[in-house]
């Protein structure tokens, strides 16, 4: 009976350290995940084996086992994974299926209305995580009269009492200037702000997590904006380079994640405080022209084996 009874014992610690344990939240902008099957309904060309770029089932694979390589490297079991520029739920699933540490996660994606067939997708630990609610957040960029962008992805879980609700977001990018383009990005930072509001006018302790390539640094008024309603966790001095993202030898933020100040509450989920980075190691690093560049997958049409033309950036939370 006694050797029972320390069995119990030990059992139950160890299920308590597994709930209270913490784990990486990553954001990552893998660049250009496409299969290598021609959608008709998508301008994917240049990402079938027919094009002059060589895209095949070889690289294909050598790309999902680099993504599977940086996830590994962060955290073996992080709780969230968000993706941007993945063509579909495929893409995804196959990184899951080739893991050997994610056998147990789910998926949360929706098609977007991108001409390129690009989308966000968030991969989650279903051991510590319910999905309770999910959705696509569609915006009509300014001067259209249809959506021609990427979709904002929410979704909302639930471990036990506790609830998180997290967004992943992929701006409308910088071509024709930054100046110029402003006014898109702008358009999807007041749809997440409005999602947002709707979320806290409900519940003004929710926990929320919004992480993305907003193609905006914090400066500019599409993320100031955000800062407006959550904390921004990543900066300039988190790495030796200055940035997750490099254009001609400079660097800047465009990957961002921000937090609501309620998960620095010691209560349900927590963010770990201090644990943001931006995670740049040897093997994510090229140089280019003299410049120490993200390693990245192509250079124009020349095939280079990299990574993506973007860091990945992480913190960590403690799950209830």
């Amino acid at each position: 009976m006694k050797k029972i009874t320390i069995t119990f014992i030990t059992l139950f610690q160890f299920s308590c350290f597994l709930i209270s344990q913490s784990n990486a939240v990553i954001f990552y902008n893998v660049e250009n995940l496409f299969d290598t099957i021609d959608d008709p309904n998508k301008n994917d060309n240049e990402f079938i084996p027919s094009y002059k770029k060589g895209w095949s089932k070889e690289r294909y694979n050598t790309k999902i086992n680099h993504i599977n390589q940086v996830i590994d490297s962060i955290d073996s079991s992080p709780l969230l994974v968000g993706l941007v520029e993945v063509e579909n739920k495929f893409v995804l699933d196959d990184i899951l299926q080739t893991s050997s540490n994610m056998q147990h996660y789910g998926v949360v994606h929706f098609e977007s209305f991108d001409f390129r067939g690009i989308d966000c997708g968030l991969l989650y630990d279903n051991r510590l995580l319910e999905l309770v609610d999910s959705s696509p957040i569609r915006y009509i960029l300014p001067g259209h009269e249809s959506y021609s962008s990427r979709d904002i992805l929410y979704s909302k879980f639930k471990n036990g009492k506790n609830e998180l609700h997290v967004y992943v977001n992929h701006w409308p990018s910088r071509r024709n200037g930054q100046k110029e383009s402003e006014p898109n990005r702008l358009t999807a930072s007041r749809a997440a702000q409005k999602h947002i509001d709707s979320i806290l006018s409900v519940n003004k302790k929710a926990k929320i997590i919004l992480m993305g390539d907003l193609n905006d640094t914090p400066t500019n008024t599409s993320v100031k904006e955000i800062e407006e309603r959550l904390e921004p966790l990543i900066n300039q001095e988190l790495n030796d380079l200055g940035g997750t993202h490099a254009y001609r030898g400079e660097y800047s933020i465009l990957d961002h994640i921000f937090i609501s100040n309620t998960l620095t509450k010691r209560k349900g989920f927590t963010y770990d405080k201090g644990s943001a980075q931006i995670f740049c190691p040897n093997f994510l690093r090229s140089t280019y022209k003299g410049n120490v560049v993200p390693f990245r997958t192509y250079g124009g049409i020349k095939y280079l084996d990299g990574y993506s033309d973007h860091f990945p950036v992480f913190f960590t939370i403690s799950s209830p």
